[in-house]
C-alpha cells in the first residue's frame, strides 16, 4: 500500500512539473488552448532555374521539407501560382508558412504576391487571437524586409558560399527565438562559422536603422560583416507577431551535401539547425487550424510528391517539383 501511495505520488509530482514548465515557457500574447501534436506547415514554392525545366514549372528544395519534418511537422506546398481564393482556403488549413531561399524577385514573382497575401492573412490572424507563425530563409528572410518597408532596400555583400558565426545583439538572450536554447548550442553560433550564407545581397544595419517601418516592426537578433566591412541584419523576430527571418540557411546543414559550397556538418552545426527547426515547429503547435476532413489533408500533403535528385545539376541535393498544369489538390 505504502509502495502504491508513493507511485501515486511521483506520478503527481511529475505531472505538476510539466504543468509548470508549461506555464513559465508560455509565449505571451494571445492565449494557449493547449498544443497542436499534428502540425502542418506549408512551404511557399518558386518559379524553376532554367536548368531543372525540363522537370517541372516550380519547386521547393527538400531540405526545407526534411527540416520541418525532422522537427516533428508535416509538410504542404504551397504552389506559387494559387489564386488569391485558393491560398485563403489553404491558409485557414495550415499551421504556419515558412518563404524558403532561392532566386525570384521580390516584388513581381508568383513567390512574391503570394508571400504578400500569406503575411497578411497572418498578421490579420494573430491580431484576432489567432496565433499564426511565418518564418522566411534568406529569400524569404529578404521578402520579409520588401513586405514591411514597401521597398527593396537590400546592398550588395560578399556572402555568397560562406559559413560565418553570428554577433548576436544585446536583444538576443531575451529573443523568443533564442532564449530557451541551451548556452552550449548559442555559444557554438557566437564562436563557430556554423551558419551558411548563400545571399549577393543584405539588409544592412544602416538600411534597417534608417527605416522606420522596419525600425519599429523587427526586432535585429544578430549581425554580421562582409569582407568589404558592410554589417548586415542576419537573424531577426517580429516585436508583435510571431514572425522571424534568418539571411542565413539552418536546413542546409544536415541536409544539403554537395561538395562544391560551404555547408557546415560538424555536430555543432547540426545542433544548431535542429533548434531552430525545433523552435518553429513549436510556435506552429501553438496554432489550431485543421483540414475539413482527413482525405483533403492527405490529398495536400508534400507525401504525394516525389523529390528528384538534382544533386548532379544543383547544389540542391533533392527538390520537389510542381506542374502548373496540373489541377491543384485544393481542387480535386
Amino acid at each position: 500500500m505504502h509502495d502504491k501511495s508513493v507511485a501515486r505520488s511521483a506520478v503527481l509530482f511529475s505531472a505538476l512539473a510539466a504543468l509548470l514548465s508549461a506555464v513559465l515557457s508560455a509565449p505571451t500574447g494571445p492565449a494557449r488552448k493547449g498544443v497542436n501534436d499534428r502540425p502542418i506547415i506549408g512551404v511557399l514554392s518558386q518559379a524553376v532555374f532554367p536548368v531543372s525545366k525540363q522537370f517541372g514549372e516550380s519547386y521547393i528544395a527538400a531540405s526545407y521539407v526534411k527540416y520541418l519534418e525532422s522537427a516533428g511537422a508535416r509538410v504542404v506546398p504551397i504552389r506559387n501560382d494559387l489564386s488569391d481564393a485558393e491560398l485563403k482556403t489553404l491558409f485557414g488549413y495550415l499551421n504556419g508558412v515558412l518563404f524558403p531561399g532561392g532566386g525570384v524577385d521580390l516584388k513581381t514573382s508568383g513567390y512574391a504576391k503570394a508571400a504578400r497575401l500569406l503575411f497578411d492573412l497572418a498578421l490579420k490572424a494573430n491580431d484576432n487571437n489567432d496565433y499564426f507563425p511565418i518564418w522566411g530563409t534568406c529569400l524569404g528572410f529578404e521578402e520579409l524586409t520588401v513586405l514591411i518597408s514597401g521597398e527593396n532596400l537590400l546592398t550588395h555583400t560578399n556572402t555568397s558560399n560562406i559559413a560565418m558565426p553570428l554577433v548576436f545583439t544585446k536583444d538576443a538572450k531575451e529573443s523568443r527565438l533564442f532564449r530557451n536554447f541551451p548556452t552550449e548550442v548559442m555559444h557554438a553560433l557566437k564562436t563557430k562559422s556554423i551558419t551558411a550564407n548563400f545571399h549577393n545581397w543584405s539588409l544592412s544595419t544602416k538600411n534597417f536603422t534608417a527605416n522606420e517601418k522596419l525600425k519599429s516592426f523587427y526586432r535585429v537578433i544578430s549581425v554580421n560583416t562582409d569582407s568589404t566591412g558592410v554589417e548586415f541584419i542576419s537573424t531577426m523576430e517580429a516585436f508583435k507577431y510571431p514572425v522571424y527571418g534568418v539571411q542565413w540557411h539552418p536546413e542546409k546543414n544536415p541536409f544539403e551535401w554537395s561538395i562544391k559550397v560551404q555547408n557546415p556538418h560538424s555536430i555543432d552545426a547540426i545542433r544548431a539547425a535542429f533548434y531552430m527547426g525545433d523552435f518553429f515547429v513549436n510556435e506552429a503547435r501553438k496554432n489550431f487550424h485543421k483540414f475539413p476532413t482527413e482525405a483533403m489533408e492527405s490529398k495536400a500533403l508534400i507525401y504525394n510528391y516525389n523529390a528528384v535528385y538534382t544533386g548532379n545539376i544543383s547544389t540542391f541535393s533533392q527538390k520537389y517539383f510542381f506542374n502548373h498544369s496540373e489541377p491543384h489538390q485544393l481542387l480535386l
